[in-house]
Formats: structure tokens, sequence, C-alpha cells
């Protein structure tokens, strides 16, 4: 039955949007179904990168403008159960783990609950083993009662290097072996991969071919995707599809100095200057000396920044998502010319350092780095800033 009168509205405290509001609670948000919340499920056996691929996820999502948080029920386990003792506990034959295990999982899905219904969460990450098909379908019900959409990412690895690396890069820093020797620990670990394995059922593509899901095999050397149902899942699929969980190095260069650069304006396609190209010279020399093996240049289409890749003397590629962002009407001006000519825009530009507000008759960065590809492409290189 439609309500006779229109409900308040209040604002949402993470998305700052504004929502119907009802007994001093922001309504249900199944009033919107088109626009309801996902809860991301991990699947895999431990040491498979899920809490990695977890924590990257959050991060992206929250980075385009998503509101999403993470749920370890890792992290649940070792606040009821505060000292572990040995992989015994995870033995499938082990009645008192297994009832603390699902009395942690279900805490963390009612979090969830709370996070996605009442907080204004848009999406939650349930990271956990999420091994056998019963569990995943109890999670599946509470998503349906709840009014969420699911989508599993699932990581599958039998590389017995990788696994080995992650043990030790990885594990060996969690609190449950804080106090262990290295071999022990390791050692231990691996007795609970195998408490897991008699009853690991991994995700098929008959008997769960009405699932939404995403497969990840061996690191990213193959992909099985299921069901994509909407915009948010094309964006996570997206994404997981392009990020790399092996370390390596990236360098980020500005452009050797242009010709508008001395002149003191912004913007523009000019070229470098003499300065500029001598620049161009000692990278070269700089990144020969480093003696990188399989090295990849990308590079805006700008003319001073393909004049910078040239002096390198490899192959570059050019991206239209690096171009820095057009000043519009402010092309090829000055600060002081701007603040003289537009000292609106100036202004709230100097109070935002630049992130929402746009020269005129132009986008601002934080509507160019919502679109699909040059957001994981900028996630990308922020996130191994932050390292």
């Amino acid at each position: 039955m439609l309500e006779t009168s229109p409900r308040e509205l209040t604002q949402n405290p993470l998305r700052k949007i504004w929502m119907p509001y009802k007994n001093g609670h922001i309504a249900q948000r199944r009033v919107c179904m088109t626009n309801c919340p996902t809860l991301i499920v991990t699947v895999g056996l431990p040491a498979r990168g899920k809490t990695y691929i977890s924590k990257k996820l959050t991060r992206y999502l929250n980075w385009i403008g998503v509101p999403t948080r993470e749920f370890n029920v890792g992290q649940y386990r070792r606040e009821c159960l505060k000292i572990y003792k040995s992989f015994e506990f995870f033995r499938p034959d082990n009645e008192e783990g297994l009832k603390i295990r699902r009395q942690c999982a279900m805490a963390a899905l009612n979090d969830v609950r709370q996070y996605l219904s009442v907080k204004g969460g848009q999406v939650a990450v349930f990271d956990a083993t999420n091994t056998t098909r019963e569990r995943r379908a109890t999670i599946i019900k509470f998503a349906e009662q709840n009014g969420f959409k699911v989508f599993f990412v699932e990581s599958v690895c039998d590389d017995t290097d990788v696994i080995a690396q992650n043990i030790v890069q990885v594990k060996l820093g969690s609190p449950d072996y804080i106090h262990c020797d290295t071999q022990e620990a390791i050692e231990d670990f691996m007795e609970r991969i195998k408490c897991y394995e008699s009853s690991y059922q991994s995700l098929d593509e008959a008997l769960d071919r009405d699932l939404s899901y995403i497969k990840i095999i061996d690191v990213g050397r193959r992909y099985l995707v299921n069901r994509v149902l909407d915009h948010i899942q094309s964006r996570i699929v997206y994404y997981l599809m392009n990020i790399h969980i092996t370390p390596r190095s990236i360098y980020l260069c500005r452009h050797g100095e242009s010709d508008l650069n001395i002149m003191g304006r912004i913007g523009g396609d000019s070229g470098l200057s003499a300065r500029g190209k001598e620049f161009a010279k000692s990278l070269r020399k700089f990144i020969q000396d480093q003696n990188i093996k399989d090295l990849k240049v990308w590079t805006s289409q700008m003319k001073r920044t393909i004049q910078t890749a040239e002096g390198l003397g490899v192959p570059y590629e050019q991206w239209k998502s690096l171009n820095e962002i057009d000043a519009g009407v402010c092309e090829e001006m000055t600060y002081e010319e701007i603040q003289d000519h537009y000292p609106l825009e100036f202004a709230m530009r100097d109070q935002d350092n630049h992130m929402k507000t746009c020269w005129r008759d132009k986008k601002t960065f934080w509507s160019s780095v919502t679109r699909p590809s040059c957001a994981v492409f900028l996630h990308i290189f922020w996130t191994r800033l932050q390292v």
C-alpha cells in the first residue's frame, strides 16, 4: 500500500546522498531493488590470496565512490578465540571448532546486514574460505532474506611455489603465529590447508550455473566468469582481471620541461624546451642503468610526454587516460590570469585540492577517474604509491 505523504529525508553518512528517513532510521534498502546492495563472497582454500583480493577490491570500490567494507571471518575468530593453539581447531571432526567457526561466520553476516541495510553501505566483502556448497547456500539464503545481490570470487591455485611464497610472506605475519618458530608455523599452516581440502567444493560450471561469480585460476593465468548481472559486478570483474599479485616496480616520471612551462602557462600541447630534451637524455641513461627486464613504457598522448618517451629509445604505448585534464577556457593561461578572469573557480580549486572543482567548461579530476578504464588504471598506480 502506498504511503499517503512523502517521507522525511536525511543524508546518508557514508555516501552523502539524501535518503528516506523514518522513526529515527534510514529506510530499508529494499525500497529500491534496482540499486540493492551487493555481497561479495570469497571462495577458496587458505593461502590462495582471498584476503589480498578482498582488501584490494574494498580499496578500489571505495576509491571510485562505492561505499564498501570488508568483513574478515578469521578476525572474528581471533576475537572470539584469543589464543590459537594448532591446526587441530580446523579439523572437520572438531565439533567445538566447527561450532565456534559457524558462530563467527554468523556474527560477521549480522554485521554485514547492519552495514548494508542500516548504515547505507553499498558493497560488503565477506572474506572467508566458504569452501562448501552448504555454507554458500546459507549465505545465499541470508542475502535473499535481506534483499542483497551475491557475487562469488573464487581463487584456485595448485602452484606449490606460489602457495609456499604466500605462506611465508603473509601467513607467518598472522597473529596466529606471532610467537611461533618459522618452520613450525609453516608445517602447522600446511596441515590447516589439508583440513579444508577434504570438504572443498569448487564452484562448478554446471551445478552453479545460476550463480554470479568469477573464478581466478593460478593467479590470473585463466579466468571463468559467469552471470555478471549489473554495473558493480562488471566493475569487479574488470578490476580483478587487471590486477597483479606478484611484486613489481613501477616508475612514475613527469615529462621534461615544456615551452609552456617556461612561460608559466598551464595545459596546452607544446613540445619540450631545450632543458626538457636534456632531461629526456638523462632519463634514458638512468633507465639503462636500472637494467630493467621486459620494460614497458606508458605515456599520454601529449607532445611533451611523447618526446620524453622518444628519448628513452624503447617501444612505448600512448594512453589517453594519462592526458592532463583539459583546463577548458583556462588552457594556456597563467595562474595569475586565471585568478583575474575567473576568481571563483580559482578559489574553489584551491580549497579542494583540485579534486572535485573543474576549470570552467571542463570535467573534474573525480569525474574522469570514475570512468572504468581510467579508474582501474589510476588506482593501480595510486595503490603502489601508498605502499
